[in-house]
């Protein structure tokens, strides 16, 4: 199954931060990746994320303004299974 590609736009990229604005239209998807630096995630959207990961799939709900953060080293592909567009900020701190 071929799913369109998530669209990221980097805002600042500097010696201590990556700072990308992430725009998952309907059906779209990261691509498998590893991060490669701690990171924070700042929904814009309310929504669902579906994560494939090397444990399995499974699905994370997004609420606007209510951050979280992952560690390095995260492996995985992420979707937006839903039927509107999601968005999220993505801090990768260097």
């Amino acid at each position: 199954m071929t799913r369109p590609q998530a669209i990221p736009t980097v805002q600042i990229s500097n010696e201590r931060v990556i700072v990308t604005e992430w725009r998952f239209p309907p059906g779209a998807e990261t691509g498998w990746h590893t991060h490669g630096h701690d990171y924070v995630v700042v929904p814009m959207t309310g929504g669902e994320l579906l994560l494939e990961t090397p444990e399995g799939n499974r699905t994370a709900p997004l609420t606007p303004g209510q951050s979280y953060t992952r560690n390095e080293g995260v492996e995985h592909n992420v979707i937006n299974p839903t039927d509107h567009e999601v968005v999220f900020v993505e801090i990768e701190i260097r």
